[in-house]
């Protein structure tokens, strides 16, 4: 029996496909330094724990297709507060920020339509453009400059009878890269003139550690009818195993999509959903602890790479990543190695391999995610063992 085109085009998440060389490693007693995955160690906060111990219902049943909402009325004011015009309407709660991508492109695109996006990019996009039978239209961004945009002539040079979106995430996963208000004005500018939606993944607004401040799309009134957020609660309060996310839009022609994709798989998870509504009225000083203890790690991590020779890479602006180019011809191969091969006083660690978090065959294979998710000693040793790792490698 064939299975269909869409389940050989799906591609194998880069994060998780190396997941059972890991676990054999583990096995085997060997103890494995993620830094793969984007799963922060930084504690949930225990309003959401409280928050659970008081479900108000003995049932958990269904919700509301487009979230509750309380919560949805929370997360309009989260946003009025960083200053965004949002209403409670506005919001739709997605089952994580990945349904959110999942919906934005299914609302916007018809099959085999294109969205222009720049890479390196967050790697599902690649899964979700599959399943929604969209083509990403890909624009190399480029590790010297910091992978900040290429100039717009580029950009529209991208542009067909079939393009329908621009999708930028800032800041960026895998890159860390901040952009500019200057980079975001010409996507505007471009989205209004020709006639495009702009689609702005803000998953990890509150990881910003430089002098380059967050900008989102919900800044620029005049694309508010084509304006499209996606976001998420998994990195902003460490609730990835929540599953909450949301996409806000003024377009009502979006929303009322939404709301359709929605009421065919019913609802968001409920209970989380409740758990949530707290978080969304911390205040500033979490997110200021939070900021302070990633960029202890950002630095931690930097130092490492700056000690390993042969190694590209610049210092991540936000988010909790850095992109680096290594001294290897095949980055997956060099990432399986580390698990199934080297030990450094029965230690290891695990990478993301870079092609995955690109669109066009060939690129990434000299590069390598890493995710700064651990503790500042863990993160050093970690980096000591990539260090050893690359200096016994051989392709």
């Amino acid at each position: 029996m064939n299975i269909s085109q869409r389940g050989h085009k799906v591609p194998p998440s880069p994060i998780r496909k190396l997941v059972p060389f890991a676990e054999m490693a583990k096995d085997n007693g060997v103890v494995v330094h993620h830094l793969n995955i984007g799963q922060p160690d930084v504690h949930t906060p225990p309003q959401f724990f409280e928050a659970l111990s008081g479900f108000p219902d003995r049932t958990v049943a269904y919700g509301h297709s487009a979230g509750f909402a309380s919560l949805r009325k929370a997360m309009a004011g989260y946003y009025r507060r960083v200053g965004y015009d949002v209403e409670t309407e506005h919001v739709t709660v997605t089952t994580g920020g990945s349904e959110a991508i999942l919906f934005a492109m299914m609302a916007i695109c018809d099959p085999g339509d294109e969205i222009i996006c720049f890479e390196p990019f967050y790697t599902n996009y690649n899964g979700y453009a599959v399943q929604a039978a969209v083509q990403l239209k890909p624009l190399r961004c480029n590790i010297e400059d910091g992978y900040h945009l290429p100039p717009r002539e580029r950009i529209e040079a991208l542009i067909t009878p079939r393009t329908r979106a621009i999708i930028v995430c800032s800041p960026n996963n895998p890159t860390g890269t901040v952009l500019r208000r200057d980079e975001m004005q010409t996507l505007v500018d471009i989205a209004r003139e020709r006639d495009l939606f702009l689609i702005s993944d803000e998953a990890y607004r509150e990881f910003v550690y430089g002098e380059v401040p967050h900008t989102g799309v919900l800044e620029f009134p005049e694309i508010a009818d084509r304006a499209v957020l996606m976001d998420s609660l998994s990195k902003r309060y460490s609730l990835c195993g929540g599953r909450v996310g949301c996409l806000v839009t003024h377009n009502p022609d979006l929303r009322r999509t939404f709301l359709h994709l929605g009421q065919a798989r019913l609802c968001p998870p409920s209970v989380e959903q409740h758990g949530s509504i707290p978080l969304l009225s911390l205040e500033n000083d979490y997110f200021q602890q939070v900021q302070t203890e990633y960029k202890l790690r950002r630095d931690t991590v930097m130092r490492g790479l700056q000690q390993i020779p042969g190694v590209v890479s610049r210092t991540p602006e936000g988010a909790f990543y850095v992109m680096a180019r290594i001294p290897v011809k095949d980055s997956g191969r060099f990432a399986q190695w580390l698990l199934t091969n080297f030990r450094l006083d029965n230690e290891t660690v695990m990478v993301a391999p870079g092609d995955g978090f690109y669109a066009t065959a060939g690129l990434g294979l000299d590069e390598i995610r890493i995710a700064y998710v651990l503790e500042v000693p863990k993160l050093e040793r970690a980096m000591f063992c990539l260090k050893e790792a690359l200096a016994q490698y051989q392709d």
